[in-house]
């Protein structure tokens, strides 16, 4: 950040009075500008014993298969965004169910959350953040087509679990790969 949203004027970095971090702070109006992660929600829309993967459309990682997911807007619930963004990127309506993930991914500033939800209907095509939207079963996942670890690793551990007979919540951190 180089310029104040409210004023225009330079930021400088600094520690703020009663604060611990380096923050932008303006030199002229003094307004604090917090820069905090960014939220990402989605879903894993399930359909009996498939599982709704979308082929992205977009960068990064584009033509590369991932569960319907994006950030989350202002004034929105993680449920709604959740919803919203499995509407937008595979047209699917469903329902959700209960939350079953949450990854920190703090080498890119970023947390996701994934709730488990069921497909209302069969009725979905890829939306324009989409290549193709195609529903798996679990012998049928392109792994290593997919475009995200922090897609991958709950997915693993979502069938594991499934096939176990119980579903539960996790929380992880992802770090970034080693150069």
């Amino acid at each position: 950040m180089k310029y104040c949203s409210n004023c225009g004027t330079l930021v400088e970095l600094r520690i703020p009075e009663g604060d611990t971090l380096p923050r932008h702070v303006c030199s002229a109006c003094n307004i604090i500008h917090y820069q905090n992660p960014k939220i990402v929600v989605g879903s894993i829309p399930e359909w009996e014993d498939r599982i709704l993967l979308c082929r992205r459309a977009i960068e990064p990682r584009q033509g590369l298969w991932t569960l319907p997911g994006g950030f989350m807007e202002n004034a929105e619930t993680l449920i709604q965004g959740a919803e919203r963004e499995t509407l937008e990127e595979a047209n699917a309506r469903v329902e959700m169910g209960d939350l079953y993930s949450i990854y920190n991914l703090p080498h890119i500033n970023q947390v996701h959350v994934l709730f488990r939800a069921r497909m209302l209907d069969l009725d979905f095509k890829p939306g324009i953040e989409s290549l193709d939207v195609k529903l798996f079963h679990e012998t049928e996942i392109p792994w290593d087509m997919l475009a995200f670890r922090v897609i991958s690793e709950p997915l693993r551990r979502y069938f594991e679990e499934r096939r176990k007979g119980r579903l539960g919540f996790h929380m992880g951190t992802i770090e970034a790969l080693q150069k």
